[in-house]
């Protein structure tokens, strides 16, 4: 009854969404109907939400952010803007001054204001109102470099022409302490449910969830814990208030008496909404950003692990009420392989598994697909990979989560003159990708330049990828499936060394959604309740 409840709520709020944000022209300047399921139109406001980039004294930030061109056309498309504000901080969740679990903190309370005393009773910064990372214009980027120690997160909106495909990529580089690494995340747009399977506990890591709220509503949310033995938090994770327009950092060893290195976290808001993401601190390995995980799906596919990777762990967990047995494979240059003792994987339900995948992709680009054993299995199943680079005392860590299928277009916001990595994997044998790769003009300057490439069904490939002519600054890269193309999945590598470290930061590009179907008058709505 519950799930049923959520689904119907989770229908009013896409239904009060599409028809409030849906532009009046198709992206060619014509509406169309998709059989059976209304007209497709381009939205016509995003939202965007990046946490906290960093503590450390030694940290840089750049922001970049974009919106293709052309993504609005038509003759009533409304001229865009786009610019996110910084957001108010509530104090650490968990890390009270009695150095408690602070349980108290952070609690549902009464209702909390944008400056002033929050719902519990803590002290919340005003808000500054000086936008950061304004867009002027589509098709090029605009990049915005800090190194305060206090920056805040960041909540934002675009509208007209500047919000189908707004994209905002946060990367942070940290030179030294517990933190060093690079550091990145594609800004995430809110919602009310997250996976976070990779999350650990334990003694050597610190992981912190971000929570930020971006609407002038409190909303609650609920954070529950999984391990090999199922949950490990009980009600320790429960009635978070996230107030207006701030942001709330939870440590999440703090919600547990269980250590525990690899486990997957769930993010509820039961009120309201937020954007979620999971910073990593690693005391050998460094730190980078875990994103949210694609929602639970029967099959999965993880883009873009380095073929020079040194080790893959990959956690995985099946959340719904059904066991889930996978078969594992890896999509290679060449085609889809089984890895050796890896034939097929049983993921029990509600717990987590974990399997060391080692150097899996032998210095060939690769990407980690998992289909059910029998073919016609429901479970849903959530996943997560943590991929290293290097040896020693030279290593790094970077995280790939399960992705959605780039159906339309997605974007890598951040690219410079070196070091990014394009992944492209079309995980069905037999169903080619051809992909349309646009490197943008520069933030600086330069012209875009557009390049096609082909993927063989069941390959994985990694590119180069073209960059802008005369290239100032930084760039952004789209990646556009033409018509009729097979199912392809994208990633984009950013390597960045420092001193001897590999340091590098990989993030899936699933489809942008800049787009929606409008349903028509009359339309059964039974079939979103699924």
């Amino acid at each position: 009854m519950k799930r049923t409840m959520m689904s119907l709520i989770g229908v009013a709020v896409a239904l009060a969404a599409v028809s409030g944000v849906a532009a009046v022209a198709a992206p060619d300047g014509g509406a169309k109907e998709a059989p059976g399921s209304g007209t497709r139109l381009p939205v016509q406001r995003s939202a965007l939400l990046c946490p906290a980039p960093t503590s450390s004294e030694v940290g840089e930030t750049t922001y970049t952010a974009f919106a293709p061109k052309g993504a609005a056309a038509g003759a009533d498309a409304k001229k865009g803007t786009a610019k996110l504000l910084p957001a108010g901080t509530v104090r650490d969740v968990g890390s009270g001054d009695d150095g408690k679990s602070g349980k108290k903190q952070g609690r549902k309370g009464g209702k909390a204001q944008d400056s002033g005393a929050d719902a519990t009773g803590q002290t919340v910064a005003p808000r500054d109102t000086k936008p950061v990372v304004p867009l002027q214009e589509a098709g090029k980027p605009v990049t915005v470099t800090t190194d305060r120690s206090d920056a805040p997160a960041l909540v934002g909106t675009a509208d007209g022409t500047l919000a189908p495909g707004w994209t905002v990529q946060q990367t942070t580089s940290v030179a030294a302490g517990s933190g060093r690494g690079l550091l990145g995340l594609s800004c995430t747009t809110p919602d009310t449910t997250f996976w976070f399977p990779g999350v650990s506990t334990a003694t050597d890591r610190q992981d912190y969830v971000h929570l930020t709220n971006p609407d002038s509503t409190p909303a609650v949310v609920d954070l529950e814990l999984h391990g090999k033995d199922g949950s490990l938090t009980g009600s320790a994770g429960e009635d978070i208030a996230v107030p207006p327009h701030t942001t709330v950092p939870v440590l999440l060893s703090t919600l547990t008496t269980s250590p525990t290195t690899n486990a997957a976290l769930h993010v509820v808001a039961r009120e309201g909404r937020v954007g979620a993401a999971v910073q990593a601190s690693d005391t050998k390995l460094g730190s980078d950003w875990l994103p949210a995980a694609a929602d639970p799906a029967p099959s999965v596919v993880l883009p873009g692990i380095p073929k020079d990777a040194t080790s893959v762990r990959l956690v995985a967990i099946a959340p719904g009420e059904s066991d889930a047995d996978l078969k594992v494979q890896l999509a290679t240059p060449t085609g889809l392989i089984t890895p050796a003792g890896l034939e097929s994987l049983h993921l029990k339900s509600g717990m987590t598994t974990a399997v060391d995948l080692k150097d899996i992709t032998k210095g060939e680009a690769g990407s980690l697909v998992l289909t059910p054993s029998d073919g016609g299995s429901k479970a849903p199943v959530a996943a997560a990979l943590r991929v290293t680079r290097g040896k020693g005392d030279k290593q790094e860590m970077a995280f790939i989560p399960a992705t959605r299928p780039v159906e339309k277009r997605a974007t890598a916001a951040d690219n410079r003159d070196q070091g990014s990595t394009l992944s492209l994997v079309a995980p069905e044998k037999g169903k080619d990708a051809k992909v349309t790769v646009t490197a943008s003009a520069g933030s600086g300057g330069g012209t875009p330049v557009s390049k096609t490439y082909t993927v063989k069904g069941g390959t994985s490939l990694d590119i180069a990828p073209p960059r802008p002519q005369g290239l100032k600054g930084g760039y952004a890269l789209t990646v556009e499936p033409e018509s009729g193309s097979g199912p392809v999945y994208a990633a984009r590598m950013l390597a960045r060394p420092q001193g001897g470290v590999p340091a590098f930061t990989v993030q899936p590009l699933p489809d942008d959604r800049g787009s929606v179907v409008v349903p028509t008058a009359g339309q059964d709505l039974s079939v979103l309740t699924d």
